[in-house]
């Protein structure tokens, strides 16, 4: 599914590490960055996340929640929380389905083996739950910052 800016962002529903329910069309009125990650605990995704955290309360201030998504289990989340700190919710998309409604369930290829996994990418949801911006294979270093100017801006 190609997802166009200006668009509805597709509603979901998936576990939190909240321990309740988190549907998008909960935040309406707030701005959604979303991003989407390979897996908890990788290097990559680590640095991603802590890089959030440390602008997680700039985010807040400018009405945007943060919501990161994998396919790990709610238990795996929970550890990732502890060890780093995190302040931002976790989803946990095991059976891929939001992350296949955003386009980022993919083909990838590592040392020559194929497989399907979340390609990373981040999308920004206004206040209304329409598409603002939409980040692609992103590349963790200065990533978080691209983003928060992007907010700033609206």
């Amino acid at each position: 599914m190609t997802l166009t800016e200006g668009s509805l962002a597709p509603d979901f529903e998936l576990p939190s590490s909240t321990g309740e329910t988190v549907k998008l069309s909960d935040y309406r009125g707030q701005r959604v960055l979303i991003y989407f990650y390979p897996k908890d605990m990788t290097s990559s995704c680590t640095q991603q996340a802590c890089d959030f955290r440390d602008r997680h309360e700039e985010f807040k201030g400018l009405n945007t929640v943060i919501l990161g998504i994998s396919t790990d289990p709610m238990s795996r989340h929970d550890k990732f929380i502890a060890k780093y700190g995190l302040p931002f919710t976790l989803l946990s998309d095991e059976e891929h389905q939001v992350a296949e409604q955003y386009g980022v369930w993919q083909l990838k290829k590592l040392y020559g083996k194929e497989y399907m996994g979340i390609v990373r990418s981040t999308f920004l949801i206004n206040e209304e739950g329409k598409l603002v911006k939409e980040w692609s294979k992103v590349r963790v270093k200065g990533h978080i910052e691209s983003a928060l100017e992007t907010v700033k801006s609206l």
